[in-house]
């Protein structure tokens, strides 16, 4: 890179002088032929947010401290592009700036079997966060920067975003958690072009974004988005001055640099007429490389970064503590045992040698989910989001992806329901958050039926890096949320209201998960078995599953019991071993469309 540039990194420069204005306009006009020319050989891609976020985005990129070597430091700064869509000019900066084989974006560039998707891919060096749903960035920026505050680091956090988004629910969500957290080391850039897919912003929902961010206790710079000099200088002021998070409003002009399409909304989502690029070329002098200038429908480049599903979830280190057992007999809330187990485990691993930070975060239901002990001994480690259950799910999983263990706590309904769009990109970006959904199944039938989660599995079997668990009673809910907690991975920890009974052995006065009980993800647990049947249970209803196979033991039927307690990763060694008894019931409390059964009868089938 030219030593110029070089200059610029980590704002070492007091303000920039002609040579590296010079040196910064070479570099956008390389970037800009290589953009057009990325489009026209893919065939399709958006052309003018590309072009009007290009000048933020090689600034972010010389000035923040991060480099090719340093994008897995955890020390480094954090960029997060929220507005997708202009991932030709991320890729392209990347390239220049030595992230990434240059030719193997333009050659892989939106088609098959590449990581160069049309929208950020997490798997390209230097993409802090795969984006496509508008309005989540900055709440991932909230969490980074909430992260590095827990863990008492000094990075900064840019967030950059597009105009047309900030008109997103979650964005003024975000807002207002920024600002009440104080998070200083936070700065939100808005790519103010005035345009979005469908016309000017004025027309499709106006809105003062400057006000907006203002009000809510922004800090509001505002800037010509195509100025190097004052862009660096806001990015600059911004890193000195961390006592509010701060926002740039750079005003930008839509497809900057093509006369042509200058201003046009219509290339928002499209790349140039075939007329126009070739005058294009013709203006630039240039002639468009092999690799650029390919055509829509040519060979797919070969994947320079492996896309795979996630390694097998690893051991964390966070101490688990001693497991608590409860004696049969006696009925427990389960969110009384979890919330018991989670503050064993926040006691256990406080201090500066835990190595580790813990987070609970919470939607105004702190009494509801049992988080008040959390919020009350480790305030400093209780995140409280409001009634904004979007934000929260994508603070909790940014909180994961960088160095925390968060526990999101919330109603089903709100935590899973409401904010599955969250949670679909959670697990594009292979998160590690733990997810604690109460008042699951039809046992809220009091509170009507808008508030019954009986869909949670049909919903968590879409999300393939979702791990579901669906303890029993007490002594296995309290193993669950240590195990969790230690392990790598999203977790879903569904849990009912109301109180249950804790299982019983045969005898009926040893616990079925006493103290030498330990869980492992993935295990079905027979705890009744029998030739004449099984009834295959989850939840709340296996308690129920035991009563019934008493019942009929008495009239001389012996029908095993199966817990069932991670159903998404049933076996098929479990399944063909209640076949083998001749008859299966399934005993749920979901959707009968979309649960257990459904599942069960899957396997079946898949199995022959």
């Amino acid at each position: 890179m030219n030593r110029c540039l070089e200059e610029l990194k980590n704002f070492a420069a007091a303000e920039l002088t002609p040579a590296h204005r010079e040196a910064l306009s070479d570099l956008r006009h390389t970037a800009l032929l290589n953009i057009v020319g990325m489009l026209q050989g893919a065939g399709s891609g958006h052309l003018g947010g590309a072009l009007s976020s290009l000048d933020l985005l090689l600034m972010l990129y010389l000035c923040a401290n991060v480099t090719p070597a340093s994008v897995s430091s955890p020390g480094r700064d954090r960029i997060v592009v929220s507005h997708g869509h202009i991932s030709s000019a991320l890729y392209t900066v990347l390239g220049l700036l030595g992230y990434v084989d240059l030719d193997k974006v333009n050659e892989g560039f939106r088609r098959g079997g590449s990581p160069f998707e049309g929208h950020p891919n997490k798997d390209v060096p230097g993409v802090e966060w795969a984006s496509g749903s508008l309005g989540q960035g900055l709440s991932v920026g909230c969490g980074l920067a909430l992260s590095a505050r827990l863990q008492r680091r000094s990075h900064h956090v840019f967030v950059l975003m597009g105009d047309g988004e900030q008109q997103k629910g979650q964005i003024k969500e975000a807002i207002t958690f920024g600002a009440k957290y104080g998070l200083g080391r936070l700065t939100a850039i808005v790519d103010f072009n005035g345009l979005q897919s469908s016309g000017p912003v004025t027309v499709i929902m106006p809105q003062d974004i400057a006000d907006l961010y203002r009000r809510a206790g922004f800090g509001v710079i505002e800037v010509d988005g195509h100025d190097f000099g004052a862009i660096y200088g806001a990015l600059r002021s911004c890193r000195r001055d961390t006592s509010q998070p701060t926002m740039i409003l750079a005003r930008t002009v839509m497809g900057k640099g093509l006369p042509p399409i200058e201003n046009d909304y219509r290339f928002h989502g499209k790349q140039l007429p075939a007329e126009d690029y070739a005058a294009f070329l013709k203006d630039a002098g240039w002639r468009a490389s092999s690799t650029s200038d390919r055509p829509a429908g040519a060979a797919p480049a070969r994947a320079v970064v492996s896309c795979g599903q996630p390694a097998a979830p690893a051991e964390t280190c966070v101490h688990p503590g001693t497991p608590r057992v409860y004696d049969v007999g006696s009925s427990v809330d389960p969110r009384e045992a979890f919330g018991v187990a989670l503050a064993d485990l926040f006691r256990q691993n406080q201090g500066p040698k835990s190595g580790v930070a813990l987070a609970a975060v919470d939607c105004d239901l702190v009494e509801s989910t049992r988080l008040s002990t959390i919020r009350d001994e480790f305030p400093d480690h209780f995140v409280e989001c409001g009634i904004a259950e979007h934000n929260a799910a994508t603070v909790t999983a940014a909180l994961s992806r960088d160095g925390c263990v968060p526990f999101f706590v919330d109603f089903a309904v709100f935590g899973l329901d409401e904010t599955y769009g969250q949670h679909r990109m959670i697990d594009f970006n292979r998160c590690s958050m733990k997810l604690i959904l109460t008042h699951t199944g039809l046992e809220v039938g009091q509170d009507g039926k808008t508030h019954q989660c009986i869909d949670y599995l049909s919903l968590l079997n879409n999300l393939y890096g979702y791990k579901l668990i669906v303890p029993a009673d007490a002594n296995q809910i309290d193993r669950v949320i240590r195990y969790v907690a230690t392990h790598e991975g999203t977790f879903v920890v569904a849990l009912g209201r109301s109180p249950k009974p804790v299982l019983w052995n045969a005898d009926r006065t040893t616990p079925s998960y006493g103290r030498k009980y330990e869980f492992a993800y993935g295990a079905c647990d027979w705890l009744r078995e029998g030739p004449d049947g099984c009834i295959m249970a989850i939840g709340s209803m296996v308690p129920r599953a035991l009563e019934v196979s008493e019942s009929l033991a008495a009239r001389g039927l012996h029908v095993g019991v199966l817990n069932v307690s991670c159903p998404k990763d049933i076996s098929d060694e479990v399944v063909r071993a209640a076949a083998a008894t001749g008859a299966i019931l399934t005993y749920e409390d979901h959707n009968v469309l979309t649960g257990l059964g459904s599942m069960v009868g899957a396997r079946l089938a898949e199995n022959g």
